[in-house]
């Protein structure tokens, strides 16, 4: 089971390490465009707030590979519940899409993390 629990924490790391890259890099470009479903001059006018919000999901990735990295079960499950959160109020505020993506594979991390 904890092999399990790390796979699910290192995905959810990486969701947000990919998260990152879309917010901050991406954004105005082809790739930004499609997944968003946004217009370019949208993406344009908006492109420091997503990177200002890929930088956040980056500090949860990296905390999430910190606790791995230590073994630190605390800080593995709070760095999942902060994404917990932030999926469930994206879901409620952007879109439903959201809660599927960003929420649910943190909370399977939380329950893996728990019984392992």
């Amino acid at each position: 089971m904890t092999l399990i629990a790390t796979i699910l924490v290192a995905l959810v790391a990486a969701l947000h390490l990919y998260f990152l890259v879309l917010e901050m890099f991406l954004w105005t470009k082809p790739q930004g465009l499609k997944t968003f479903r946004l217009d370019p001059a949208f993406a344009e006018a908006s492109k420091t707030l997503a990177a200002n919000q890929g930088l956040y999901n980056g500090f949860l990735a990296a905390g999430l590979v910190w606790g791995l990295c230590r073994g630190d079960v605390p800080a593995q499950l709070f760095f999942l519940g902060c994404v917990v959160v932030a999926g469930v109020y994206g879901a409620a505020t952007v879109g439903r899409k959201i809660l599927f993506v960003q929420a649910l594979p943190a909370a399977l991390a939380i329950a893996a993390v728990l019984m392992a």
